[in-house]
């Protein structure tokens, strides 16, 4: 009786210890599974919630709505570039917001079309104001485009209209110049150029077999005179 009390004793020992180790090796393993699931997540938040989290607060700041500016700030490649586009524009223009988010978006510089947008706008007085973003968007070199137009009024007299169609047909003819692919060659005056011909290929020298060195000619031995009046 003794003994099986004893044996008792023993096995409620080691089930204590067994015990306690599987709870100091499971606290471990829940604060790695924890911190597992918590770090990718925090990692995530804090790449994503930069450019386009700006760039959707800037859209909805000027009256987009939320549908219209999940889309433009999903598709958009700079999306700071794009809300920055809408937003000038909206602020220094009578153009609104959302009848600019779509050239703004469609646009390779956006910040660039905005410049355009804004000058024209402030030089032609708000007369062609629909056009100008259109004429704006079209334009590949917009910052450009801009320049003509405001400089041209600057000095001459004419409708807005006639100073955005003179600028774009001048633009369209700069860019399809500056695409050539081979400039003109220009020969200054009393040179004569020289004509380089193209020379046939002759046939290829076959190297002739190596002289071999002929063997040393062994000269012979010298005659020795006899001395006169002697016979043999």
């Amino acid at each position: 009786m003794a003994t099986s009390m004893s044996n008792k004793a023993v096995n409620r020992g080691k089930n204590k210890q067994a015990s306690s180790a599987s709870r100091i090796l499971t606290v471990p393993v829940a604060i790695a599974g924890c911190l597992a699931t918590i770090l990718p997540n925090t990692a995530i938040a804090a790449s994503y919630s930069n450019d386009y989290s700006v760039c959707a607060g800037r859209l909805l700041s000027v009256g987009v709505t939320a549908e219209a500016a999940s889309q433009a700030c999903a598709a958009a490649l700079r999306p700071r570039d794009l809300a920055a586009c809408v937003v000038k524009i909206d602020k220094q223009t009578q153009i609104a917001a959302t009848d600019a988010l779509s050239t703004c978006g469609n646009a390779r510089r956006p910040e660039e079309l905005a410049t355009c947008v804004v000058g024209v706008s402030l030089s032609t007085k708000e007369e062609a104001n629909p056009a100008v973003l259109d004429y704006c968007g079209r334009s590949l070199l917009p910052v450009r485009f801009g320049q003509c137009v405001v400089g041209l009024r600057s000095q001459i007299d004419f409708p807005a209209t006639q100073a955005l169609d003179t600028c774009i047909s001048a633009d369209d003819s700069v860019i399809g110049a500056s695409s050539s692919s081979t400039p003109p060659t220009i020969i200054p005056t009393g040179s004569t150029p020289s004509l380089e011909t193209t020379p046939f290929p002759t046939q290829p020298i076959v190297p002739t077999q190596p002289i071999v060195p002929t063997q040393p000619v062994i000269p012979t031995q010298p005659i020795v005179p006899t001395q006169p009046g002697t016979t043999n």
